[in-house]
């Protein structure tokens, strides 16, 4: 009976509007309440700070900053300009373009909205002028800045290192040929529509010269290549590189003439209430799975899966559907810090790598930013951009469903993901 009250209680919270935190903890700890598991809570305290100090989370605010000083410094009109020189010449070239940008900016960032907020402000103007219309300008932006949590540095992937306890460099490395291939795969869809529906492009395109371009963005297309070279190749620790780019970040936005103290300021002050609402969820994730590992969930879970005769692949099946459904309503790290703990273990104790599992668990629920109804990126851009919202759905579709195939193809082939940190002797299989 109590049991059942804790379910209803969840469930209203829920779908009341209860902030994500609030309702992972207070849910947790009426949970101990009635499971008569109550004389564990003194433990609590202990149980969390350990869990906390982990020094993979010194780098998710860093790269936060880094992201709020890049998104305020100027960088993406470099970056358009170069990837116009570069892809300008063809059909559908401003398309390209922005899902070029997208990759540059990927490796910088890692988010997917910081990319969304970004670009949506430069280059959807920009194509609608060209003559493509504002709904597909804005569909290939909210497509390609997918990529942003995929190609490293992510926030998300450091989140669920420190989360299931799995080397970040390696999930960094990981990511590496998802998020381009990712790209290559919106070039062609986009290729595909520039040719149906006549996008302007081509030859005859006017385009910033390639060397002057170049050299202008050199700043810019230096930080992902010093970041992510320090971490996969062992020079740096995730962390250190953070702190690397938050001052690489901050000397690039200088020199293209940008951050005032006062755009410092405002980045330092939404790094700290982002980063404060992060911890604060992981506080509520590491209560819950406190409760989860008295019970033994994840072990029931497994003996489950174990006399449903499910697979390998079959539960990972399961479990994205899972996770898609979860995307479609709940942002990001909270779909994560709710289901993760409970669902991941299973696919580990049937012998999923965890770093291709943290691949398809982040590709998954970032794709939940462009799904209905509370799709993030699709909200941030029909805001930027003053499009109907559900006419914005309309026209992502068709990358959707690219996106969605090529998960499934994460799921069924794991070398694409685990190919490259095996070869960097980052994992063993």
């Amino acid at each position: 009976m109590h049991v059942l009250a804790v379910t209803i209680f969840f469930i209203l919270a829920l779908f009341g509007g209860a902030a994500i935190a609030y309702l992972i903890g207070s849910t947790a700890v009426l949970g101990f309440v009635a499971t008569d598991n109550i004389r564990y809570l003194a433990a609590l305290p202990q149980r969390v700070l350990s869990q906390l100090d982990m020094f993979a989370f010194m780098a998710m605010p860093l790269f936060i900053l880094a992201g709020e000083l890049m998104n305020r410094g100027g960088i993406a009109q470099a970056l358009v300009n170069f990837s116009l020189s570069l892809l300008g010449r063809f059909k559908g070239g401003l398309g390209h373009v922005n899902i070029l940008t997208s990759v540059f900016f990927a490796g910088i960032s890692g988010s997917a909205t910081a990319d969304a907020s970004a670009l949506g402000n430069t280059l959807v103007p920009v194509m609608e002028s060209k003559g493509y219309k504002r709904d597909y300008a804005a569909a290939i932006t909210a497509a390609s800045s997918i990529i942003g949590p995929i190609i490293p540095p992510s926030i998300i992937l450091i989140f669920y290192g420190a989360l299931m306890n799995t080397s970040v460099t390696a999930l960094f490395a990981a990511g590496v040929v998802p998020g381009l291939l990712l790209a290559g795969v919106l070039i062609v869809i986009n290729t595909v529509q520039a040719h149906r529906l006549g996008h302007p492009g081509g030859k005859e395109a006017e385009r910033p010269r390639v060397l002057p371009s170049f050299w202008h963005a050199l700043p810019s297309l230096s930080l992902p290549v010093i970041i992510l070279s320090g971490i996969l190749f062992g020079f740096m620790t995730p962390a250190e590189a953070a702190g690397l780019a938050v001052l690489a970040a901050y000397l690039v936005g200088r020199y293209y003439g940008g951050l005032p103290l006062r755009d410092v300021w405002e980045a330092m002050h939404r790094t700290a209430a982002l980063t404060g609402a992060i911890f604060v969820i992981l506080v509520a994730i590491a209560t819950l799975g406190y409760l989860a590992s008295i019970e033994q969930i994840p072990q029931k879970l497994a003996a489950q899966i174990t006399e449903l005769g499910l697979s390998k692949t079959g539960y990972l099946l399961v479990l994205n559907v899972l996770f898609l459904l979860a995307g479609m309503i709940m942002d990001v790290k909270a779909a994560l810090a709710l289901m993760g703990p409970l669902l991941i273990p299973p696919a580990l104790a049937l012998g999923v790598d965890p770093t291709h599992m943290g691949i398809i668990v982040g590709f998954n629920l970032t794709i939940g930013l462009l799904t209905p109804p509370l799709g993030g990126v699709l909200l941030i851009l029909s805001t930027v951009t003053k499009i109907n919202y559900w006419q914005l759905v309309r026209a992502v579709l068709p990358f959707l469903l690219a996106e969605l195939l090529l998960l499934a193809a994460l799921i069924l082939v794991p070398d694409i993901s685990l190919a490259l940190p095996e070869a960097l002797g980052l994992i063993s299989r």
